[in-house]
């Protein structure tokens, strides 16, 4: 699994020039998102204008499929008030826009769980949106209109104190949040060291084998055909061969002659 660092480290760069109260907002919805088990990255934030209006060609003037409605000046992105975002799955370098993926096995879409997370901090989503639904999408716009910020118009002190307000008490729950899971993931952590532990004195695995320790008795046992490998033998068997090579009983005559000595009898 992914740690929280690792995953934001993922979208950072796409997150450069977002305006510092969405950047705020987008830190942390990765981050909320994340202690849902639902680790997202994020595939757009700040789109020149001139990469929209190459965005707008495509489908249009250029090769491939539609995916705006907008063109240059005519986005939020344009702004660095909005974001897109994909489902991070979990080999970290692959990425799903499927809405109806339940990676964290909670019987809620993993999508949905996002939304709900984004909503939570201000965020409006594409997918609310009558005509052209754009369901990776979320704006924070502040009240302003696409035409107030193409005149140069920027968000009001108020507008960005009261989103500021909403996303630092979410922050503070996330903080809670995982200083939980790092106090689980501690408890996690001891409990393997202590199944591993016993997993090698009982010999579970079958991977741990002892002959380190008997390296000297499985030699002279192999010498005599007690034994062909020293390959998953448990603890009480090794101390077996121990007892039989200590006693003289690992001696390649004597093991031959009670073969032959049983042929003979049979």
């Amino acid at each position: 699994m992914m740690t929280l660092d690792q995953v934001k480290n993922k979208s950072s760069a796409r997150m450069i020039g977002l305006h510092p109260v969405v950047l705020d907002a987008t830190t942390v919805l990765i981050e909320r998102c994340y202690t849902r088990g639902v680790p997202i990255l994020i595939t757009q934030g700040l789109r020149t204008i001139a990469e929209q209006d190459a965005l707008y060609a495509q489908g249009r003037t250029k090769p491939g499929a539609v995916v705006t409605n907008a063109r240059g000046g005519y986005s939020y992105h344009n702004f660095g008030l909005a974001v897109d975002f994909a489902l991070l799955l979990p080999n970290g370098s692959s990425v799903s826009w499927d809405m109806r993926l339940d990676g964290n096995n909670n019987q809620i879409a993993d999508w949905q769980e996002v939304v709900k997370e984004a909503k939570a901090l201000g965020f409006e989503w594409g997918g609310d949106w009558t005509s052209f639904k754009d369901y990776p999408h979320f704006q924070m716009v502040f009240g302003l209109t696409l035409t107030q910020l193409r005149t140069g118009i920027k968000p009001s002190e108020i507008a960005m104190a009261k989103a500021t307000a909403v996303i630092d008490r979410l922050k503070e729950e996330v903080n809670e949040d995982m200083s939980k899971i790092e106090e689980l993931e501690q408890v996690i952590a001891k409990q393997d060291g202590r199944i591993a532990a016993l997993e090698k004195r009982l010999n579970i695995s079958g991977k741990e084998t002892y002959a380190k320790d008997y390296e000297k008795e499985i030699l002279a046992a192999k010498d005599a055909g007690i034994i062909t490998s020293s390959a998953e033998k448990s603890k009480l068997e090794l101390n077996v061969i121990t007892m039989l090579v200590n006693a003289g009983l690992a001696n390649k005559a004597l093991i031959s002659f009670f073969k032959n000595f049983k042929a003979d009898v049979k």
